[in-house]
């Protein structure tokens, strides 16, 4: 397939709560530059189990559904697409080359949803037939091949055929860095890899970040350091998967952005006080829900992750409520200076990375300023007390440690 041959239509499959095998939801169809939904007549008379999609974006009705102001395409679709690294492996497999100069406009939304692996975030899949589902899986592969491939990507090399199927089975998921999805003892993970520019450990950061954020009480997902073909490998275990008896149920997800009603040339209007806002009328227990988002956002600034932008959120959709989920992605940036800001706005237009920008919306969390002084206070003294032991756990070398604490961890912008 070249960039000039451009698929029309895809069939969505849903996989829908507590079952293991999916449906066919509806089709989407290409219209000039935006892409359009509509609900099958065999899913919309599926009168005991059918559920939207997202009810406020696609509700359960016939005919083409419009889309929200400012979108080319439903967001709890675009949800489901591979992003920056994914479609990365896409292109190497097209076209064979490129690497981080690739050029992500190279083919059309259709083709990165049907060209990317179907084990995808998320409960959904796409198909080019309403009656046959065909997963597009790759065959098991070693941690070892997966760094390979991972590396020739990187490079714009092109993979071999074996190195191509290694990877492709992780083409569907988001995100930037170099990553891959495996399944381990009945457990499925997301696999993250150090990449050739790294000027630090970034995968030992990022686990010593969850890390810390778990012990500090923080509903994070678990994770594992582990080493192959010498280098540093970080396993996420995937939240949105379930094993059963009769095989795997997908929970279906959506993202902040998509929540928001906003695509990523609008992310920077997204705020943490209007997902507050969303939280206390649209999700299960607001309250807990909106003292877990604010320990987020000020473990985000203590530890200096301000890549917190609104596709680093997401909450469950059982087709009636939401619910947030547990946190990924927490991993420190780096800084050349000081003052930093957060991806989504904090307070008003205050994006500063700073605990007083958050005690200034702590009321829109329905907390007391003395609550949310306590809830930095013990994440402080938890990074504090614990940081020499994660660190140990993580084998992190004493220069990687002198570059994040107080830079990244602990930067005294943090408390000005």
């Amino acid at each position: 397939m070249t960039s000039d041959t451009r698929y029309k239509e895809a069939f969505v499959w849903i996989w829908l709560p507590g079952e293991t095998e999916p449906v066919v939801a509806g089709r989407l169809e290409a219209d000039g530059n935006k892409l359009l939904f509509n609900y099958g007549k065999s899913y919309l008379q599926r009168t005991e189990n059918a559920i939207p999609i997202y009810a406020p974006e696609l509700p359960l009705r016939p005919g083409i559904l419009p889309l929200p102001e400012g979108l080319s395409m439903p967001g709890c679709i675009r949800d489901s697409a591979p992003d920056a690294w994914g479609r990365r492996v896409i292109i190497n497999q097209k076209l064979g080359r490129q690497g981080a100069k690739a050029d992500t406009a190279q083919f059309d939304e259709l083709t990165y949803l049907l060209e990317s692996g179907s084990d995808r975030i998320g409960a959904l899949d796409f198909q080019r037939s309403p009656t046959e589902y065909i997963p597009r899986t790759a065959q098991n592969a070693s941690m070892e091949e997966l760094l390979e491939s991972a590396e020739r990507v990187e490079k714009g090399i092109p993979l071999t055929p074996e190195l191509d199927q290694a990877l492709f089975h992780g083409s569907s998921i988001g995100g930037a860095r170099p990553k891959a999805l495996i399944e381990e003892k009945g457990v499925k993970y997301i696999a993250k890899f150090s990449a050739s520019t790294d000027l630090y450990s970034v995968v030992k950061a990022e686990f010593i970040a969850m890390r810390l954020a778990k012990l500090a009480g923080l509903d994070v997902a678990p994770v594992r350091l582990t080493q192959s073909a010498g280098k540093d490998v970080l396993l996420i275990e995937r939240f949105d998967r379930q094993q059963t008896a009769h095989g795997w149920m997908r929970k279906s997800l959506v993202s902040a952005l998509t929540l928001f009603e906003l695509d990523e040339m609008m992310a920077r209007y997204a705020s943490y006080e209007k997902l507050a806002e969303l939280i206390r009328h649209r999700f299960t227990d607001p309250k807990t829900t909106l003292r877990e988002l604010f320990s987020r956002l000020t473990f985000n600034i203590l530890c200096g992750n301000n890549d917190d932008h609104a596709r680093n959120h997401a909450a469950f959709w059982n087709g009636r409520q939401l619910t947030l989920t547990p946190a990924y992605d927490i991993c420190p940036q780096g800084r050349t200076g000081n003052e930093a800001v957060q991806a989504m706005l904090i307070c008003g237009n205050n994006r500063l990375s700073q605990l007083t920008t958050c005690l200034e919306t702590a009321h829109n969390f329905l907390l007391s300023q003395e609550d949310a002084k306590e809830i930095s206070e013990h994440q402080q003294s938890i990074i504090e007390t614990h940081w020499h032991a994660v660190c140990d756990e993580a084998r992190l070398s004493k220069t990687d440690r002198k570059l994040l604490w107080g830079r990244q961890f602990l930067n005294p912008f943090c408390f000005m």
